[in-house]
């Protein structure tokens, strides 16, 4: 007979009803096989004795497991286990088995190792050299939810509520053209922009509509990395064009487009990514005429448009676009953090309408609340209040990261202090491994996330992106005291083995 006394524990404390505890157990002994099909139970009463409960309690239970399906009731014979439950086979770890061994997973699936390995949590006390994110400590979270609570409080917020447009909230679209007129020099209409979760989305959408497998689009030789594994994963064809202090070599990509037919180019114009070098004026220009010449898409990544310090930003190549040749791609998630994540696609009608598409089964659509959020965020000006807020502050921690990182480590690296962005292209003097660099920096709980990425000094790269935005003047200091321990180490090691 089953052991009803010692099998069942419950909790009188716990929030879930005794009744259901009870119920759970049994289903649970179901699964395991020790209750097979068929099985009586035994009455209600003598098992309301047994575990000292009320018999109303082990009725309900009962009742339960027969809505359920777990149980059948049989007038004047009882009730049982249902006759029809087929035997759930179960594999039986065995602990001393090789953890690889142990099969955890029931079915096949694909894995594209293109992809990469997942964040993991970051821990307590470390530092993590990141290439160049915002500061959430300045995020005027105060404003943005007087709004959000303004917003969701007002009596016509339910039509905003339910399904809406793959487009995104139409309030915030028009809000965007005439933002992004203004400040971008475009020239679009709201039938050109469709509101992205971020720009990887963007990225994503354009990625999948302009290319299939096999067809080649030219990127640079160092670039954005979210966007290289983005089209490698959609299995197109990265060719890489060499970039300089001017920008992407607008002359190889002509050379290029001479003995392939490229489909697109992705291009970070503004800060290129990761070196933060700007497109020159005269590449800018060369490049829209090969792109109308070779019938070829630009995907212009305008990530960090509003942080320059030396110098007024620079107009995208979209705002030059007279021929539909440009993809303009572009998100608050830097400006403001990382957490809102409201982006914008911009592209000819015919295009934006595919991207809606195909975003409808990806996501299907926005948060409305947000987006109108943000929309009254940005037409009220407090957008372009707290730019002009970061920006000082930002100016000032990148003036003092590179006056530290020449004092305290310039006999290790070299680099240009850069015009805007919230990175510094920093390259290594020696031909160090940045994968060993790392692994010296665990013991300073410094951490180079991705670090396998960097380890390209057999091109001539050899650099590494480190972000300065993020930490506060007391953080900068602790960073370059860490980079300097790192590399003092690993120099005395490389020098005495």
């Amino acid at each position: 007979m089953f052991p009803y006394k010692t099998s069942f524990l419950l909790n009188k404390s716990e929030k879930q009803p005794l009744y259901l505890q009870l119920a759970n157990q049994f289903i649970k002994y179901i699964k395991e096989g020790k209750l097979p099909s068929g099985t009586k139970l035994v009455g209600s009463r003598t098992l309301s004795e047994m575990l000292n409960l009320h018999r109303k309690t082990v009725v309900a239970c009962y009742e339960e497991l027969v809505l359920q399906g777990w149980a059948e009731s049989i007038p004047k014979k009882g009730t049982f286990i249902h006759s029809s439950l087929p035997m759930l086979h179960q594999q039986k770890f065995i602990d001393e088995l090789p953890k690889e061994n142990k099969k955890d997973i029931g079915f096949a699936f694909y894995t594209d190792e293109v992809l990469g390995d997942v964040y993991s949590n970051p821990k307590e006390d470390w530092m993590y050299i990141n290439d160049g994110i915002s500061d959430t400590r300045l995020t005027p979270t105060d404003e943005i939810a007087r709004i959000y609570r303004r917003i969701a409080g007002r009596k016509s917020i339910h039509k905003h509520l339910s399904y809406g447009s793959t487009f995104g909230n139409e309030t915030l679209r028009d809000v965007l053209v005439d933002y992004l007129n203004k400040t971008r020099g475009l020239n679009i209409l709201k039938e050109n922009l469709l509101i992205t979760r971020g720009s990887q989305m963007g990225i994503y959408l354009s990625s999948q509509i302009l290319l299939k497998e096999g067809d080649k689009i030219a990127i640079g030789e160092t670039n954005y990395a979210s966007s290289t594994i983005t089209f490698q994963h959609h299995k197109a064809t990265v060719i890489t064009v060499s970039v300089d202090e001017n920008g992407i070599d607008t002359n190889e990509v002509e050379a290029l487009c001479k003995k392939h037919q490229i489909k697109a180019l992705y291009i970070t114009s503004h800060h290129h990514h990761p070196t933060t070098v700007t497109l020159s004026a005269e590449r800018r220009i060369h490049l829209l005429n090969l792109a109308k010449k070779y019938n070829f898409a630009i995907i212009e990544d305008d990530y960090d448009y509003d942080f320059n310090y030396n110098h007024a930003p620079i107009l995208p190549l979209a705002s030059h676009d007279v021929h539909g040749n440009v993809i303009y791609i572009g998100s608050v998630c830097k400006t403001v953090a990382p957490v809102f994540r409201i982006g914008y696609l911009i592209a000819p009608k015919k295009f934006i309408n595919e991207a809606s598409k195909l975003r409808r089964i990806i996501d299907r659509q926005g948060d409305a609340l947000l987006e109108l959020t943000f929309a009254e965020f940005v037409k009220s000006g407090d957008l372009d209040r707290h730019i002009r807020k970061v920006m000082k502050i930002y100016k000032t921690r990148r003036d003092l990261f590179c006056d530290l990182l020449q004092q305290e480590c310039g006999n290790f690296f070299q680099f240009k202090i850069p015009k805007g962005g919230m990175a510094v292209w920093v390259k290594l003097k020696e031909k160090y491994s940045w994968k060993k660099i790392n692994k010296v920096a665990h013991k300073y709980n410094l951490s180079i996330p991705n670090v396998e990425r960097y380890d390209t000094f057999d091109v001539g790269h050899n650099s590494i992106r480190i972000g300065f935005a993020s930490y506060n003047e007391e953080e900068i200091y602790e960073l370059i005291y860490r980079l300097k321990q790192t590399m003092t180490e690993l120099i005395m090691k490389e020098k005495f083995s």
